[in-house]
């Protein structure tokens, strides 16, 4: 084997050895060895590499029930992380997850007008200034992962189309890349809380997946068909809030399945998903808000019934305002659901709300990020 070939081998096998403490959490060097089938001096030399080169740190094990020598578990470092973020109508939500999938530091940050790209690029910038001098003062900060609701181009992160932000052919990683000095990666929001939910969630072992997730602006989507997201040619698949509600009708989905809507008959500004569930579980039966759900409920259904017809998932997950909707009575919207498919393609199919609630399209973001930079 020539030294380039080595070289690339060994690349590999540390890429490898990195991912699996990432996705599975911390392993003994010997579930490592076993899992990889490499043995066990190769194992221990890829990490003590990656020790050294600060991606995973070493503790020694737990000692209840330990017969024998002990071997050492493997944890990736939680001092390593990425700037993730969410900007929204109503607010801008900024993190540094860690490798290890913990979150360092998190601020809601809300605005009672429209952030441009520009303005959102900024408000990163002082964000992470600031947390480079505090919270993250001894942390390794590695890129930065934006989840857009809005259609990104996959090939350079351009966000085409943020229609209720109001940006149009926005650099937005070009202008975060200058205001941080960081590799920026962005995608849209729907599709990486689908890899988020994928991953780690809802729907995790799942390889047939159908996501919505329904937010400030809108309902987004992403798809996972035999375990890979699936983008499309330009990125902009899972648009699923943007079909059409009735036959030559130009109303969409989004237009009619709302969180404004629901805002509006509860009398609320604004709310963050917390306040709208309690404020939705705590309305009567004689409410109007009951009779709006119901409505809402009804057309979600059949929407999520054409996606099964086409997609024929095993798991449909739904993030944000339509898991409320949803678990209000999970068991009849299930009905609603399969009543609109066919039979055959609804066997089986499990409705679940996205587990990992606030945390989704920030995780979906970083974990964008750390791939998109090389890192996993």
């Amino acid at each position: 084997m020539t030294d380039a070939s080595a070289d690339g081998v060994r690349a590999r096998n540390l890429a490898r050895v990195l991912r699996l403490v990432h996705l599975g959490g911390a392993q003994s060097r010997a579930q490592l060895t076993a899992v990889t089938g490499l043995n066990r001096s190769t194992i221990a030399d890829l990490v003590a590499q990656l020790v050294s080169d600060g991606w995973v740190v070493e503790r020694d094990p737990d000692p209840v029930g330990r017969v024998g020598r002990p071997s050492p578990v493997v944890e990736a470092s939680p001092k390593t992380v990425v700037i993730a973020v969410n900007p929204e109508i109503d607010a801008v939500e900024i993190a540094a997850i860690g490798l290890a999938r913990n979150v360092a530091v998190r601020e809601r940050i809300e605005s009672t007008s429209l952030l441009s790209a520009e303005g959102v690029a900024g408000l990163i910038a002082e964000v992470v200034d600031r947390w480079r001098q505090g919270p993250l003062e001894h942390s390794r900060l590695v890129a930065v992962g934006v989840a857009v609701p809005g259609l990104v181009r996959a090939a350079d992160g351009l966000v085409r189309n943020a229609p209720h932000l109001g940006w149009t052919d926005s650099p937005l990683s070009t202008m975060i890349a200058a205001s941080t000095g960081l590799p920026v990666a962005v995608g849209n929001d729907a599709s990486l809380g689908a890899l988020a939910e994928h991953l780690f969630g809802a729907a995790q072992g799942a390889n047939d997946v159908v996501y919505l997730n329904g937010g400030p602006s809108g309902i987004g989507g992403g798809i996972v068909v035999h375990g890979a997201p699936v983008g499309g040619v330009g990125g902009y698949a899972g648009e699923f809030g943007q079909n059409r509600v009735g036959a030559g009708s130009a109303t969409v989905l989004e237009d009619e399945v709302s969180r404004a809507r629901l805002l509006d008959v509860l009398g609320l500004a604004v709310a963050d998903d917390a306040t709208l569930a309690d404020a939705l579980a705590a309305a009567s039966d004689d409410d109007p808000v009951r009779e709006e759900c119901a409505r809402q409920r009804g057309l979600l259904a059949q929407a999520i019934a054409d996606a099964v017809n086409i997609l024929n998932p095993s798991v449909v997950v739904l993030g944000g305002f339509l898991a409320q909707l949803e678990e209000l009575d999970p068991e009849g919207f299930a009905e609603a659901v399969v009543a609109g498919a066919m039979a055959e393609n609804a066997e089986g199919l499990r409705i679940l709300p996205a587990s990992l609630a606030a945390d989704r399209l920030l995780l979906g973001a970083a974990e964008h990020a750390f791939t998109s930079v090389g890192v996993i």
